[in-house]
Order: C-alpha cells, then structure tokens, then sequence
C-alpha cells in the first residue's frame, strides 16, 4: 500500500495529459534562457541602440517633414506625418532584425554556436529565444519612434490596450524578420555573402510595402507583392493601433495572424537549419 501511495505522485506528472505542458514548460523555459543571453549584448554595447535612433529620426524629421508639406501622397484626411510614422517604426524593426543573422555567423566564428548544439535545448527553443532577444531590441525603436512622433505632434493613441497592442506587433514583426535572417545566414554561412543578401532583401521589402505610401497608389504588381510581404500586415497593424481613430485594412484579426503564423514556420524552419551553420 505504502508503494503504491509512493508512485502515484510520480504518475500524476508522467499522464499523458500532462506531458505536452510539461513540454511546452520546458520549450518557454530554454527559449527565455537563450533570449536572456542574447540580451545582455546590450549591457556590453548600449551605444548600438543610440545609433540606431539615427535613421528613424531622420526619416521622420527630414522625409516626413517635407513631404506633409508638399502634400505629393494622398493620404485622405490622415497627415503624411501621421500615416508615414507606423511605417518608420515597422522600417526601424525590419532594419535591426534583417541583420540579425550575422550574429550567428559570428559566433559560429567563435565557437558559441557548437555550445548551444550540444546544450540540451531544442533548436526551435533556440531560435525563438533569438527572436525575442530580437523583439527585445526593436522595443527600444518602438520607444524612439513614440518620442519624436509625439514632438512632431502625431495623433498617437495612448491607452493601455493600444499600446500593448504595438508591443505585440513590434516583437512579432522583430521575430519574423530575425528568424528570416537567421535561415538567411544557416544557408551563406559567411558574412560577406549575408551583408549582400541582406541589402538586397531590405529595400525591396520595405518600399514593396504600405510603409511610406499607401498601396492604392500602387501598380497593380508590385500591389499584388505588398499582399504579400509580411511587413504590409505589420505596418497595418502597427498604424491602427499608435494612431487615434484609425481603422486597419485588413483588419488586426488578419494583421496578427499573418504575423504569428510567418513567425511559428520561420521558426521551424530555422531550427531545423540551424545546425547547418556549424559545418
């Protein structure tokens, strides 16, 4: 009797109803661990985000400044300043997250990459905690962005339910194009290849998109391509939630599935690759 009270505990948490939260528990936990790492980077070089402060600031400031003047893209009754600022937040997290790769080539350079091989963690756990360290980064943009929108006297929306919002599309969009690259750098393996691709992916990426201009001024191909692009869904969403009255055009329902279901393949897909970036 006294055996058989000892192993019902143990049975309780080897039934098979439990096994799968046991194992999502143990997912989170390895890919909390791995984010944890990569974020502390940022103790070491805490300059990288003051100068990734630059580009968002300029477009804003210079860009979207004449631009609201001038009046050349039709925007309705929305300020070219107000529509191009979700835009430019979305840029700023397409831009870190794109080259995010090549941190790992770096550290199969150094060693780091056989380490998390050989540690007892899956490879979708390593490469979702990259895509949150990732996300954990382009937060940073997000509170840029809120700073000089609110100088240049956007028509931000402010509750709590709004801006949570944009915390959940930034990190979204932060994973999607973090784990992107890293399947970039599992298939080049070397820097200078990834710098290339890199460059070429960026621009077609961001300007095939709603960022900076509406798609309805859009050729019906290349519209046809912003359907398509990711970032389009993250712009969307982004702009429906920072702005006031604003209303998405595909609705944040679509935004955010398209964002979350693009991230979970590119995860699976990355973890499956990353093991290649060792040889």
């Amino acid at each position: 009797m006294k055996q058989e009270e000892r192993a019902a505990p143990h049975a309780v948490f080897t039934s098979p109803w439990l096994r799968p939260l046991a194992a999502t528990a143990t997912f989170v936990r390895q890919a909390l661990v791995i984010a944890e790492l990569e974020a502390r980077k940022l103790r070491h070089d805490p300059t990288e985000l003051l100068t990734r402060a630059v580009q968002p600031a300029l477009w804003l400031l210079v860009f979207g400044q004449v631009f609201t003047h001038t009046r050349a893209i039709p925007t309705g009754d929305l300020r070219y300043i107000d529509f191009m600022s979700p835009g430019i937040l979305a840029q700023s997290v397409l831009f870190i997250s794109i080259f995010y790769g090549i941190a790992a080539i770096w550290e199969r350079d150094v060693g780091i990459v056989h380490k998390f091989l050989v540690a007892p963690a899956s490879r979708a756990a390593i490469a979702t905690g990259k895509a949150l360290s990732a996300g954990v980064r382009a937060l940073s943009q997000a509170i840029i962005v809120y700073v000089l929108a609110a100088i240049l006297q956007v028509r931000l929306a402010l509750t709590v339910q709004a801006v949570l919002g944009v915390i959940v599309a930034v990190v979204l969009g932060a994973a999607l194009f973090s784990t992107f690259s890293l399947i970039v750098a599992c298939l080049v393996k070397t820097r200078e290849r990834f710098m290339g691709i890199g460059q070429v992916l960026t621009m077609p990426l961001f300007f095939a998109s709603n960022a900076i201009y509406p798609l309805s001024v859009m050729p019906d191909w290349l519209r046809t391509i912003a359907l398509g692009n990711p970032l389009t869904y993250e712009v969307d969403a982004l702009r429906t939630l920072m702005l006031s009255g604003q209303a998405s055009s595909y609705g944040l329902g679509v935004d955010f599935a398209v964002l979350t279901g693009v991230t979970a393949l590119f995860v699976v897909i990355a973890g499956q690759l990353y093991p290649r970036i060792a040889t």
